[in-house]
């Protein structure tokens, strides 16, 4: 038993490194965590193409270690793009729905791996001596190679590197768009339509407003309702970047009238020169 174990270490640490990913993705007390990022990047680069390699070839023979882990990192970077392309293009999903596909995908192929493994013979299964890695290394180090051999090797470990690195940049460097904030009203059901239209003199009328901040800052916002220019309530929020408020704002009509201009004002950050999103409706006041 303790020998079938150890032929499926690394398969059994993956799969660790795999549930503690997760973990740190969906736990909001942890995913903004630093080491979230760190545990993210080999799910990216390297564990789905070691995991269906290892599906693949549970056999010491057919593959030797160098080969292995150049298709790790290759067969990983297919198998993002194509499954990234599915998400983002034929559902709509984003980063997040991606990576917890991964490592769906991975658990499933460490466990395919692990039953190909279990039906070979002990001395033939492929497995990670963890104990001699140390060793192996110095072996591989050692041994003579041609000026050929030793350009191509530092090509690999160049290019594995800038694109560790470049991935971490992506996922750690938040990309900055255009910066605007959404500002909208809807009707009695929810929706953009059937907003009211006769309002009653001297008591109290509610008005849905949206309000989404996308200025990849904290904003101090301020909603004002006016009729004919007229102040009769203001709502102060402050909103994260990518926050939506969407709530019943109150406000009393203070005059008779018809086809009178219903204003909704947005400003930002105290800044009451001008409005920053303006908003109206013709109303009725009875």
């Amino acid at each position: 038993m303790k020998k079938s174990l150890r032929l499926q270490s690394d398969l059994i640490l993956i799969f660790i490194w795999t549930i503690l990913a997760i973990a740190f993705m969906v736990i909001p007390s942890l995913n903004e965590v630093f080491i979230r990022n760190i545990l993210i990047l080999p799910i990216i680069l390297f564990i789905p193409g070691y995991v269906l390699i290892a599906a693949i070839f549970p056999k010491k023979e057919g593959l030797d270690n160098i080969e292995r882990l150049a298709l790790s990192f290759g067969l990983s970077v297919a198998m993002v793009s194509l499954l990234g392309l599915s998400l983002k293009f034929i559902f709509g999903k984003g980063l997040l729905h991606l990576l917890l596909s991964l490592c769906l995908l991975t658990i499933i192929l460490i466990v395919f791996a692990a039953y190909r493994r279990m039906k070979l013979p002990h001395e033939e299964r492929f497995y990670i001596p963890f104990h001699r890695v140390q060793e192996l290394l110095k072996e591989e180090l050692n041994i003579p190679k041609s000026k050929t051999d030793r350009i191509i090797t530092a090509i690999l470990i160049f290019s594995i590197v800038l694109a560790i690195g470049m991935l971490y940049f992506v996922i750690t460097v938040p990309k900055i768009g255009e910066k605007f904030t959404e500002f909208y009203i809807l009707g009695l059901d929810g929706k953009a339509d059937k907003y009211p239209s006769v309002l009653q003199y001297n008591s109290p009328t509610n008005i849905l407003v949206g309000v989404v901040n996308h200025e990849y800052v904290s904003t101090n916002y301020t909603v004002r309702i006016a009729l004919d220019n007229d102040t009769l309530t203001d709502r102060l929020l402050f909103l994260d970047h990518n926050m939506t408020w969407e709530n019943n704002v109150s406000f009393v009509p203070d005059k008779y009238g018809t086809d009178m201009k219903l204003k909704l004002w947005l400003f930002k950050e105290d800044n009451f020169t001008a409005p920053y999103r303006e908003l109206y409706m013709w109303v009725t006041v009875k």
